[in-house]
């Protein structure tokens, strides 16, 4: 009787610290409201838990870059290409996040990238990232809608694509319109299943080049060899081969696209400085077996020249754009599990668009914060910048183009202009990143005393300026080969640079901003409101082995 009285004291003990680290949380967070905010760091609510970051960090960009996108990547440049320019933007992509997740883990703000700017570079680069930032996200939605409308194409089915379009739109909206915390769990729901989906391609991949379907065929490199590992493109030899490789990256880099969104989330996340850099590490084995893994493998099972691939060179008719992934399982002749991925595919996208809103609405609401934007962008009510939601529906009604439009063209304008505009925005932030390190350095402020210090820096930000810009400039090489030039091969790739240059030179010619100084650097406002919640959220360690497992996931 001794042991279970003391067992029930210690319990209520344990409830009643919970309880007081609860109010304590919640008090914090009504002072901080209550105070008048000279720095403009908002007011939104810190309701993400770890469990949602970690999830939007494994899953929140897999959509239909991943899988219906590589399609593209396959068809034109051939197995090998495929993979090598997958892997070479995995590693550009794991240098950008970490150098974003040093800056946000000392100083999560929502928005983080164009305040970081405007503190760090010029003001100047903060008010064009936070507008090509937010462009590049909201564009998203309409790409992951389109694409959501091209899958289901793989079913015959006499639905109008107004109505298609209008259904797959309208919840996104709705999703966003509701407090954070139903964003992220919605997020970690179809996290999940997108994550327990990739698995089980990886695995079902591996079994089909081994043999293991019903058509029991033995695949292993076959299509490495015939057609070949190499495509050519526009040229012959290995000038083709390297054109066909160098013109996919573009494509890759789609794939990739908003692998920094849970960086954008540290604004809204319970205990940042715990739970961003946990996010951060969990980028590498994302890029490494949800992409580069799953590429290779698909490569193996389809045939770059399969017309079933979506853009496959000519193919336009209404079901061509399938996944590989589809396509692989149907050459293996399995029955009706085609289908179930293809549905799966179908909310990866939706899924994939609904993060990019949600991103989309975050960047803007900072940048009209931080001054960049008009200030009625800053309403908000229960923890969501409506105003900001406002605005990213408008852009995003460019998903209604789709209508009267084959959805594979419409699919390839929009992924190439954000594509560009993703590649300007991480050398942006990593031309950011490298002016805090300085600014550190300058100002004798230990790396070490970071809550997170990313690694073999700085190269990782060199190497990701350079790989960007080069990648962003050359792109549309083909648009000046004799015969090639067109809208379409010369305005997604370049359109999005004069832009950028024009907003970034404009503001400052009209502001008269100067480039921050190293010793002027802003390097801590802001970061005292974090310091005052930081004690506030309850410290939970795991009872058990299962939940040592659950802990180490999320």
């Amino acid at each position: 009787m001794e042991d279970i009285e003391a067992a029930q004291k210690a319990d209520a003990k344990a409830k009643a610290a919970a309880a007081n680290n609860n109010n304590n949380h919640d008090d914090a967070i009504a002072d901080l409201k209550a105070e008048q905010d000279t720095r403009n760091v908002g007011t939104l609510d810190r309701r993400l838990k770890s469990r949602h970051v970690q999830f939007m960090a494994l899953s929140g960009a897999i959509g239909t870059g991943l899988f219906v996108g590589s399609g593209q990547v396959l068809s034109l440049a051939g197995p090998l290409s495929a993979v090598l320019a997958y892997a070479a933007t995995a590693f550009n992509v794991y240098c950008v996040v970490h150098s974003l997740g040093e800056m946000a883990a000392h100083l999560p703000l929502p928005g983080a990238a164009p305040v970081y700017a405007a503190r760090y570079v010029d003001e100047a680069l903060g008010f064009v990232l936070g507008w090509n930032y937010w462009y590049q996200l909201a564009i998203g939605c309409p790409i992951e809608v389109t694409a959501s409308v091209v899958v289901v194409d793989y079913w015959p089915n006499g639905v109008p694509k107004a109505v298609l379009t209008t259904v797959f739109f309208l919840a996104m909206v709705l999703v966003n319109c509701f407090p954070v915390r139903i964003y992220g769990e919605a997020e970690f729901a179809f996290g999940a299943v997108k994550i327990t989906t990739i698995v089980g391609l990886i695995l079902l991949m591996f079994v089909t080049t081994l043999g293991g379907t019903p058509s029991g065929e033995r695949i292993g490199f076959r299509y490495w060899t015939d057609p070949g590992p190499m495509n050519e493109y526009l040229e012959t030899g290995a000038l083709g081969r390297f054109l066909a490789f160098w013109k996919v990256f573009i494509q890759a880099t789609f794939s990739y696209g908003g692998s920094e969104m849970v960086v954008i989330a540290s604004g809204e996340t319970e205990n940042p400085r715990r739970n961003i850099p946990k996010a951060i590490r969990r980028v590498f084995w994302r890029i490494a077996l949800f992409y580069v893994l799953a590429i290779f493998l698909v490569t193996l099972c389809v045939s770059s020249q399969d017309p079933r691939l979506l853009d496959a060179i000519q193919s336009s008719a209404p079901g061509a754009a399938a996944s590989p992934f589809v396509i692989a399982i149907e050459n293996g002749g399995v029955k009706i599990l085609p289908s179930i991925i293809n549905a799966v595919i179908l909310t990866s996208a939706w899924s994939a668009g609904n993060s990019f809103f949600y991103s989309s609405t975050r960047v803007l609401y900072a940048s009209a914060l931080d001054r960049k934007a008009p200030k009625f962008l800053t309403y908000e009510k229960w923890g969501v910048p409506y105003a900001c939601v406002g605005a990213t529906t408008a852009i995003s009604l460019l998903c209604y183009m789709n209508v009267n439009n084959q959805g594979a063209d419409v699919f390839f304008w929009f992924s190439n202009i954000s594509a560009v505009s993703t590649l300007i925005v991480w050398s942006s932030i990593c031309v950011t990143y490298l002016r805090f390190y300085y600014g550190l350095r300058y100002n004798r402020i230990s790396r070490d005393s970071l809550p997170y210090k990313s690694p073999l820096q700085p190269f990782l930000a060199y190497f990701a300026v350079c790989f960007c810009l080069i990648v962003a400039l050359f792109n549309g090489y083909d648009a000046f080969f004799p015969g090639k030039f067109s809208a379409k091969t010369f305005i997604p790739p370049y359109i999005d640079i004069p832009i950028f240059a024009c907003l970034f030179l404009g503001y400052k010619f009209i502001k008269r901003t100067k480039f921050v100084k190293l010793s002027e650097m802003d390097l801590w406002s802001g970061k005292a409101e974090i310091d005052r919640l930081e004690g506030t959220w309850p410290e939970v360690k795991p009872r058990n082995f299962l939940e040592r497992i659950w802990f180490w996931i999320a």
